[in-house]
């Protein structure tokens, strides 16, 4: 099995782990919600896009695994069984591969932003920022 595959996989698996918990089963027809995290969305989408590229019997596997998972969500073996259907489709689809490496975040993109004192100003992308006592904008 290539390393790429089972690299993706571990990266991906708390995605899938919180999108099974968040939606069940309804993963692979759920829109994307802002109710829920932006972990369990990526989830979702990582899902759903295997279920699409996948025939009959495949979506069948991947839908029964994910039931199971569902079910019994502190189930290692279930989770696991997850995580298999996922590489097989991977295995299969070198274009899947692909879509789904472009889906996740990039490794190491950690932002950290310290704002300190006042009237401080952080953020990782900012416009104009105005501060201070009796300023004014002109356009």
């Amino acid at each position: 099995m290539s390393g790429e595959i089972v690299q993706l996989v571990e990266q991906a698996g708390p995605y899938l782990t919180t999108a099974v918990g968040a939606y069940g089963v309804a993963v692979f027809t759920r829109a994307e919600s802002a109710a829920v995290d932006a972990t369990a969305n990526l989830g979702r989408r990582i899902l759903q896009a295997v279920w699409r590229r996948r025939d009959e019997q495949g979506r069948a596997e991947l839908e029964a695994s994910v039931q199971d998972a569902a079910e019994v969500p502190e189930d290692e073996d279930a989770a696991a069984a997850v995580r298999h259907q996922i590489k097989r489709a991977l295995r299969e689809d070198a274009e899947l591969l692909a879509e789904l490496t472009r889906l996740m975040p990039v490794a190491g993109e950690t932002v950290n932003v310290t704002a300190s004192g006042e009237r401080s100003i952080a953020a990782k992308t900012i416009g104009t920022a105005v501060t201070g006592d009796n300023t004014k904008i002109q356009p």
